[in-house]
C-alpha cells in the first residue's frame, strides 16, 4: 500500500487518466473528488462489497434449478 500526505487543494494522478483531488477536511473526514473516464466505475467501498456479494448471489446455481434447466433441454 502506498501512503501519500496531501494538503487541501492537493492532488495524486493514478495513470494518466485518473486524479484524486483533496476538497475538504474537516475534523477527522477528507473529502475527495474524482476525475475519471466514463468506463472506469467509481464506487465507495461498502457500494462495491455490496455489488459483489449480490452478483455471487445472483450467480449461484441450486441442485434444483440446474435440475430443471436440464429438463427444459431434454424436452
Amino acid at each position: 500500500m502506498l501512503i501519500l500526505t496531501r494538503r487541501l487543494g492537493e492532488s495524486i494522478r493514478i495513470g494518466d487518466d485518473i486524479t484524486v483531488l483533496i476538497t475538504g477536511v474537516e475534523q477527522n473526514k477528507v473529502k475527495i473528488g474524482i476525475t475519471s473516464p466514463r468506463h472506469i466505475p467509481i464506487y465507495r467501498e461498502e457500494l462495491y462489497l455490496k455489488i459483489q456479494q449480490e452478483n455471487k448471489e445472483a450467480a449461484r446455481i441450486d441442485e434444483g434449478d440446474l435440475e430443471e434447466m436440464l429438463g427444459l433441454v431434454t424436452e
